[in-house]
This record gives C-alpha cells, sequence and structure tokens, in this order.
C-alpha cells in the first residue's frame, strides 16, 4: 500500500511539474503572438485613450499624478489581463497553432496587419462611439414616438 501511495505522489507530481512547464511555454508564447500581432500595442491604445477619457473628467488631477499611474496601470493589468487570457486561448488555440499564428505575423503580410492594427482599433473605436451615439438618438426618438 505505501508503495502504491508514493508512486500515486510520483505520477502525479511528474503530471504537475509537466503541466507548469507546458503553461509556461504555452504563456511565453501567447506573450509573443500579443506582442508581435499587435495586440499589446493596441492594448496600450485602449487605455491610453481611456485615460485621456478620465483626464478630461478629472482636470483637477495633476499631469505628474496622471503620468505616474497609467505607466503603473499599463505594467500591472498587462500582466494580470495575459494570466486572465490564457486558459481561454489553451482552451481554443492548441500550442502549434498558436505558433503557426506567429509564423503568420512574421510574414510581411503579418507584419503590415501587425503594424496597422492599433491604428484600426484605434480608429474603430472613434467609429463605434460614434456609431453607438447615433443607435441611442434613433433608440430615444423611437421611444419618444410612443410616448415614453
Amino acid at each position: 500500500m505505501k508503495k502504491i501511495i508514493i508512486t500515486l505522489t510520483l505520477i502525479l507530481a511528474a503530471a504537475t511539474l509537466s503541466f507548469g512547464q507546458d503553461n509556461s511555454v504555452y504563456k511565453t508564447t501567447l506573450q509573443d503572438m500579443m506582442n508581435i500581432s499587435g495586440a499589446t500595442e493596441s492594448y496600450k491604445v485602449v487605455i491610453t485613450q481611456t485615460f485621456k477619457m478620465l483626464k478630461e473628467q478629472k482636470s483637477e488631477v495633476p499631469a505628474e499624478v496622471w503620468i505616474q499611474f497609467e505607466k503603473s496601470f499599463l505594467e500591472a493589468s498587462q500582466e494580470e489581463l495575459l494570466e486572465i487570457l490564457l486558459p481561454i486561448y489553451q482552451k481554443h488555440i492548441s500550442l502549434p497553432d498558436m505558433k503557426a499564428i506567429i509564423a503568420f505575423y512574421q510574414s510581411p503580410a503579418g507584419k503590415r496587419f501587425s503594424e496597422k492594427t492599433p491604428l484600426i482599433m484605434q480608429e474603430s473605436m472613434q467609429a463605434g462611439q460614434q456609431w453607438g451615439l447615433r443607435l441611442a438618438d434613433q433608440f430615444n426618438k423611437k421611444l419618444k414616438e410612443k410616448g415614453y
């Protein structure tokens, strides 16, 4: 019985170590994919845009406070986001597929797409905001027509 327990413990320990290594490799590959795909830069654009809106709302806060706050937020939240996204990506995208995606982003077309992604994201956010406002106006008009 003692030998069985020791054997099971060793098997579980080996499996845990193996998973930890696989998880580490996947996490590093995911980070590489996010960097090379432009997702990291797009994330930074979103954060910068968010802070721009917050600065307008809280104009009494000194600029140096905003600079320090934004910098620390970018660093901390990026790692936290990676930890949140890791199991989601692992569930849907295999490590070989992730490596194939990286290979695409290393191609000339992939590099161009990656370079343009933050700009596309920024312009899309602005267009989406305008579109959302138009929809809200239409919705409010229809409600008003119905007497609400």
